[in-house]
């Protein structure tokens, strides 16, 4: 068996997830790299959605933000940010968002705004952007993340993308008819809510994981299912499809990094 990392197999089980005929509402960073996965193996129809307004795009490099001219360029089209969100994703028309997590309590609700108080952070992070619209107007939601403490707390710092709440029906309580949180990906683990509390459960243990592993890095007590499965390990296609992508992705910003650095020799 060839030999890969925790995230290797934490994005790999992530693109799994997604179904050909999934329209994906795609976040930065791990969930990039996962659903261009899927769309370079067993998804190729998918599409993929980007906050800037670029539809059934098609990355040969993953985008440093949702503004990279890469997403632009292999896109089937580009539409305004308020075309995208008001008919795209507020219309119903995404099937999965699918985002990442700075803070991320048992119920599924994320935190990318503040560490400590919001007045006085100890952190200020990027923010919500179009997350909790994401959070709330996609079908469902995928989450993605590496586990620590620090980032799986029992309680988050700030609501900036509601998951399930309290859990049990508190979406629905607030009228937000979509299915919210529905798996949680992790470097250690694949989780999904209790049907009734909603809070995530562990359902697969990776390879080389332990139940002790995943409480240690884990904020709560954590729940694992008396079904417990261990993830199959990545095959050799997407173990390549991956670290091709991310050989691509390494140049691609190399070059750009020493050009920018030659035009500003220049100006």
């Amino acid at each position: 068996m060839t030999s890969f990392t925790p995230n290797e197999m934490m994005t790999i089980a992530a693109s799994r997830a997604l179904k050909n005929d999934d329209v994906c509402f795609v976040g930065i960073g791990a969930p990039s790299a996962a659903c261009n996965v899927a769309r370079l193996t067993h998804a190729p129809d998918i599409t993929l959605i980007y906050e800037s307004g670029t539809i059934g795009t098609a990355p040969d490099v993953l985008p440093l933000s949702i503004g990279d001219g890469e997403l632009c360029d292999t896109a089937v089209t580009t539409v305004s940010v308020p075309e995208m969100f008001r008919y795209w994703l507020q219309g119903g028309r995404i099937s999965i968002g699918f985002l990442g997590a700075a803070q991320l309590d048992k119920f599924g609700n994320i935190n990318t705004t503040v560490i400590g108080d919001y007045a006085h952070p100890k952190t200020r992070l990027p923010g919500g952007g179009g997350a909790p619209e994401i959070a709330t107007s996609s079908r469902e939601v995928y989450i993605t993340m590496a586990q620590s403490k620090r980032g799986m707390v029992e309680k988050i710092d700030f609501y900036t993308s509601f998951g399930h709440g309290d859990g049990g029906d508190h979406r629905k309580r607030l009228g937000i008819d979509t299915a919210g949180p529905t798996l949680l990906i992790t470097d250690l683990a694949i989780w999904k809510p209790d049907p009734e509390t909603k809070e995530f459960t562990v359902v697969s243990l990776h390879p080389g994981a332990t139940r002790e592993m995943v409480q240690e890095t884990c904020g709560w007590t954590v729940k694992f299912s008396p079904a417990l499965e261990e993830t199959p390990a990545p095959s050799e296609l997407e173990l390549a499809t991956l670290r091709n992508l991310k050989v691509r992705t390494d140049a691609a910003h190399k070059r750009g990094a020493a050009a920018a650095k030659r035009g500003s020799k220049d100006g």
